[in-house]
C-alpha cells in the first residue's frame, strides 16, 4: 500500500496552487478532481459570463491569469487550468468524486467508491459549486413553472417572454437582473434590504478579517458581499433604468403560478431563479468530526495573515483552502501555499517525534 504524504481534493484555483507548492517542496502527493476535464467550477458557469464580466481572476503560481475580453469564461479559464496542469506536471487523477475521508490511526483514508488513497495529510479544496443552496418555502413543490439555481443558469435567451422572480441579495442576483430585465419581466426579492456600495475602494483586508473571525469561532463562513455591499457595473445600467433593482421583501409562500406575500399580494411567475448562494462542499469530511458546535469548521490562526488560516483546529492533518477567508481566487492562491507549508511542518514534526 502506497502512503502519500498528502492528498489534495479539488483541482480548482486553490487546489492547483496547493499542488504546485507541494510539488515544489518535494512532497509526495496526488490531486483528485471530480470533473472529467480541467477547469473546476469555471467549467459549469453560464455561457453569457465573459471574461469582461468576471470579478477578477488571480494569477496562479508561475502563470499569469487570462486578461479581460469578450470570450466565454467557461472556456478560457478551463483551458488555462488544463495548460497549467500539463506544463507543471501536476499529479491529477480524474474523474474522482470523493465520498468520505476516514481516520485510520495516524493516517487518513480518502475513499471514492471502490477506490481509496492512504495519506498522512489532506488538503481540501472542494469549494462550494457542487453544493447549491435553495431555501424552503411553503408550497414550493406545487409551482408549475421552472425553478433554477445559479448553478443551472442557462443564459438570458432561455428566459425571453417569461416572468422571472429572482431571489437573492448577492452579486449573482444583480448580474442576472442585469441580463434578464432588458429581455423580459423580472421581480427582485431579497430577505434583507440590499446594501449598495456608493463608490470608494473596498478595504479587502478588513473584509477578509471579518470572514476569518467567523471561521475562527467555528461559525459557518459568511459571504464576502455581506461585508462589501453591492455595486452596479456599466452593463447593468440599462436594467437599472428599466426598474430591475426595485427590490421586494421575501414572499411568504409559493403557489402553482407565482408567489404570494403575507399581506396577500400575489406576483405571477413562470420561473423562480434562486440566486441564493452555495455552501462549502465538505460533507465528505464528516467522519473526521471537524465541525464545531456552531456548524462550521474552526481554523487555526494563519502564520502571516488571515488568508493563511488553513489548518483545521480539531485535526492538524487537514488543511482547508478556498474555505472561509481564502474563498477567492487571490485567497485560494495564498492558502494553497500556506497549506503546503503547513503540510511540511506537520510531516517534519511527526517525523521528529517518531525519531525521538
Amino acid at each position: 500500500m502506497h502512503v502519500y504524504e498528502a492528498v489534495v481534493i479539488g483541482a480548482g484555483q486553490a487546489g492547483l496552487s496547493a499542488s504546485y507548492h507541494l510539488q515544489r517542496l518535494g512532497i509526495d502527493h496526488v490531486l483528485l478532481d471530480a470533473d472529467e476535464r480541467a477547469g473546476g467550477a469555471w467549467r459549469h458557469r453560464w455561457d453569457s459570463l465573459t471574461m469582461d464580466d468576471v470579478h477578477g481572476v488571480a494569477d496562479l503560481p508561475d502563470s499569469a491569469a487570462p486578461g479581460r475580453g469578450p470570450d466565454r469564461a467557461n472556456a478560457v479559464i478551463p483551458d488555462w487550468f488544463a495548460a497549467y496542469e500539463q506544463s507543471h506536471g501536476l499529479p491529477v487523477v480524474r474523474p474522482v468524486r470523493v465520498d468520505r475521508v476516514d481516520s485510520d490511526g495516524e493516517l487518513l483514508v480518502v475513499r471514492a467508491g471502490e477506490r481509496s488513497w492512504t495519506t498522512r495529510t489532506l488538503v481540501n479544496a472542494t469549494g462550494t459549486w457542487s453544493r447549491p443552496f435553495v431555501p424552503r418555502y411553503p408550497g414550493q413543490e406545487t409551482f408549475r413553472g421552472e425553478q433554477l439555481h445559479t448553478a443551472d443558469y442557462p443564459g438570458p435567451d432561455h428566459f425571453r417572454g417569461k416572468r422571472v422572480v429572482v431571489v437573492g441579495g448577492g452579486a449573482s442576483a444583480v448580474q442576472f437582473l442585469g441580463e434578464l430585465r432588458p429581455v423580459t419581466e423580472t421581480v427582485w426579492v431579497t430577505r434583507r434590504e440590499p446594501v449598495w456600495r456608493n463608490g470608494g475602494e473596498i478595504d479587502g483586508r478588513a473584509v477578509v478579517q471579518l470572514v476569518e473571525r467567523r471561521v475562527r469561532q467555528g461559525l459557518p463562513p459568511a459571504s464576502v458581499v455581506s461585508h462589501t455591499g453591492l455595486a452596479l457595473r456599466p452593463q447593468e445600467r440599462l436594467a437599472e433604468i428599466l426598474g430591475a433593482y426595485r427590490r421586494r421583501p421575501m414572499f411568504a409562500r409559493i403557489e402553482a403560478d407565482g408567489v404570494r406575500w403575507a399581506d396577500g399580494t400575489f406576483e405571477p411567475a413562470d420561473v423562480i431563479l434562486w440566486a441564493t448562494g452555495f455552501r462549502p462542499a465538505v460533507g465528505h469530511l464528516a467522519p473526521l468530526r471537524l465541525r464545531s458546535e456552531y456548524g462550521g469548521i474552526a481554523l487555526l490562526p494563519g502564520t502571516t495573515d488571515v488568508q493563511t488560516s488553513v489548518t483545521a483546529a480539531r485535526d492538524p492533518r487537514v488543511q482547508l483552502v478556498g474555505y472561509g477567508p481564502s474563498a477567492s481566487t487571490i485567497g485560494g492562491n495564498r492558502a494553497g501555499r500556506a497549506a503546503a507549508l503547513a503540510v511540511r511542518r506537520f510531516l517534519e514534526e511527526q517525523d521528529e517525534r517518531a525519531a525521538g
